[in-house]
């Protein structure tokens, strides 16, 4: 399995570069576009401490906190992707 979503680039911050998460059967992958190349962070499911979800008006957050501490945020994905998003995680 592999599911990748890509942010709306409507929302702020991902006008050009959207941020997209892809999930595997054994990663969470969070890429950041840049203008030369992109961001990565890889992280195994077994890692993963919380998976929380942010809403707004139009688009939610998804915040993903590791066990080590570490947090990651991917902001602009639409509601329906972001509550799938945190289904796979959990």
């Amino acid at each position: 399995m592999r599911q990748v979503f890509t942010a709306s680039r409507v929302t702020d911050g991902n006008a050009l570069f959207p941020d997209k998460i892809i999930i595997t059967d054994e990663f969470f992958i969070f890429r950041k576009a840049r203008v030369i190349g992109y961001e990565e962070k890889k992280i195994r499911f077994s890692s993963i401490g919380s998976v929380s979800l942010n809403r707004h008006l139009l688009f939610s957050d998804i915040i993903v906190e590791t066990n080590g501490g570490q947090v990651i945020v991917a902001n602009g994905f639409s509601h329906s992707d972001a509550k799938r998003i945190a289904e796979l995680l959990s």
